[in-house]
């Protein structure tokens, strides 16, 4: 078998660049020496050779002919058609190989580029050029070094490996392996580099393709783009053009704004920077959104909040047209499926927006909220915080608050508008307003059982609560009622006519947010036909005495 691999190898034919000779076309003075040098001649002054399409000038050299070669020294410059050009105090050219060999103050000049070094090697059937003791390329647009550097005229591509880095006006690159085309100006990342602009924005990537000349990238492999006023981008693919301040991010996409404490997750989204495009926003500051999975988690001093819609918009918005553009606040807008989730409240509804500068989070579309075992459902609710801790939520428009007692029993409020008071991340008031409606059920003190179900109606009502059971209730002096024994509660007593119980769609764990739940069908939706003046008013008429007790019929 070995034997067999040695015909072979002996077989096959080597592949080597045609040869031609190298002709000797002018010099000032030949000489032989067969002394110093028997097998050259040494020519001096004015001194030209050429070889195919290349020309080879200097003040001195040694040539042989017999090797097809030559050493030449003083001004060297090597012209190859009418684009390249090389430099050097000396240079050694082998006719057969065609590789070329220029020392010491080297320069190459192709079009625009510019390679400067100490030593390079150039090869003229590849039509490549290195260099490996440190070398620089500049175009009109950058300038790069490296240890290592390789340059092919015929694609106008560079390589560059060891310490590479590249400057431009704006910003500066930085990398221990770079790919570079001096025409197109488009750079290849595909080791870990950092791009800095320095007091604006840091790119950090991995792979990628980054255009020096119009700043756009695709960056690859988690990479990230990183602003100075607190803001990250990350993405497993993102698409930045620094020019016009805007990005586009795909897959386990990552937006962190340190300021405010908010983290913007998703599988797709776009930023965008200081109100771009301006004409279409321009009192916005940065701004953006994320959809497919998208998590909104904002990471507070005090409580965190995770919010999941299918699309997440956050903006920076101006607080007046006369302050300065740094006086801005957020703005969070979130569409479809939307599902929060706080240690002191959590919710759900299909559309939501935060208003930073009022501290005011508003549900719309079918919005529950849930505190401990209460319940609020309304056609919209506002939540107000204080000091980022939840303060008051205001159920608006076929409001329902509803107060688990047990597996079967349920204390419930309703009217146009209901508002729960919050201290200290419990609920300890309840106002409703607008034909109330209560269903209460007393226990019975001495042995803790339910003594009956009590229906009211009034223009309003406040529920009071002590560790988060009902302690009294205040009624209008108007007030009408019915006390069911507890042998006569059916269901239609028990239970109000919106009533609904929608605890399988609420959030226990920040991860139930991303959960798809369906939603709970509503109670019937009526005006209830109280037997008192709407319009009543709490100041002067209100008590704490028990309301009028009608005895149900038989």
């Amino acid at each position: 078998m070995k034997r067999l691999l040695v015909i072979l190898m002996i077989a096959m034919p080597v592949i080597l660049p045609a040869q031609t000779l190298v002709y000797l076309e002018r010099a000032d003075n030949l000489l032989f020496d067969q002394n110093i040098l028997p097998d050259a001649r040494i020519v001096i002054g004015n001194v030209v050779f050429r070889h195919d399409d290349a020309l080879m000038y200097c003040d001195s050299a040694n040539f042989y002919e017999s090797s097809n070669s030559l050493e030449a020294f003083g001004h060297v410059k090597m012209v190859q058609g009418d684009t390249l050009t090389g430099y050097g105090d000396q240079l050694f050219y082998n006719g057969n190989t065609k590789i070329a060999r220029l020392r010491q103050n080297v320069r190459l000049l192709h079009h625009e580029a510019v390679l400067t070094t100490d030593s390079l090697n150039y090869d003229r059937v590849q039509d490549i050029a290195y260099y490996f003791t440190g070398g620089k390329i500049v175009d009109d647009l950058n300038t790069l070094t490296s240890r290592w550097g390789q340059y092919t005229p015929y694609n106008k591509h560079a390589t560059f490996r060891d310490t590479v880095h590249l400057v431009n006006d704006r910003f500066t690159m930085d990398t221990d392996t770079l790919l570079y085309d001096t025409e197109s100006h488009v750079a290849e990342l595909v080791s870990p580099t950092v791009i800095l602009y320095e007091k604006e924005t840091t790119i950090l990537s991995s792979s990628g393709l980054y255009n020096t000349r119009t700043e756009e990238s695709q960056l690859f492999n988690r990479s990230q783009v990183i602003h100075n006023d607190g803001k990250f981008l990350t993405g497993d693919t993102i698409y930045y053009d620094k020019k016009q301040s805007f990005g586009q991010l795909f897959g386990h996409i990552e937006v962190v704004d340190s300021t405010q404490q908010v983290t913007l997750r998703g599988n797709y989204g776009e930023m965008y920077e200081d109100g771009s495009p301006a004409s279409l926003h321009p009192d916005w500051g940065s701004h953006g959104f994320a959809t497919r999975e998208a998590l909104l988690e904002h990471w507070g001093d005090s409580l965190h909040t995770y919010m999941h819609a299918d699309t997440l918009f956050t903006e920076e918005l101006a607080l007046s047209d006369t302050l300065p553009r740094d006086s801005t606040y957020q703005r969070v807008r979130a569409y479809h499926n939307v599902r929060i989730y706080r240690d002191d409240m959590q919710g759900v509804c299909d559309s939501a927006v935060y208003l930073g500068n009022d501290s005011i989070g508003k549900m719309y579309s079918n919005p529950v909220c849930w505190n401990d075992n209460n319940q609020v459902a309304a056609d919209s609710i506002y939540v107000y915080f204080r000091n980022e801790e939840v303060d008051y939520a205001h159920g608006m428009g076929s409001a329902i608050c509803i107060q688990q007692h047990d597996l079967l029993h349920y204390n419930q409020m309703s009217g146009k508008e209901i508002i729960a008071h919050v201290r200290d991340g419990d609920v300890y008031r309840i106002d409703v307003n607008g034909n109330a409606e209560t269903v209460f059920f007393p226990v019975d003190e001495k042995d803790h059982t339910l003594s009956g179900c009590n229906r009211t109606q009034s223009s309003f009502v406040k529920v009071f609560m002590q560790k988060r059971k009902v302690d009294h209730v205040l009624f209008t002096t108007a007030t009408t009622g019915t006390m069911y024994p507890m042998d006569q509660v059916t269901d239609a007593v028990m239970h109000l006519g919106a009533f609904f119980w929608a605890e399988d769609e609420r959030p226990r764990v920040p991860a139930d947010v991303l959960l798809n739940v369906p939603r709970t069908p509503r109670g019937e939706k009526k005006k209830v036909s109280a037997s008192v003046d709407e319009d009543e008013q709490e100041e002067g008429n209100g008590n704490t005495t028990k309301p009028k007790i009608n005895k149900p019929r038989k």
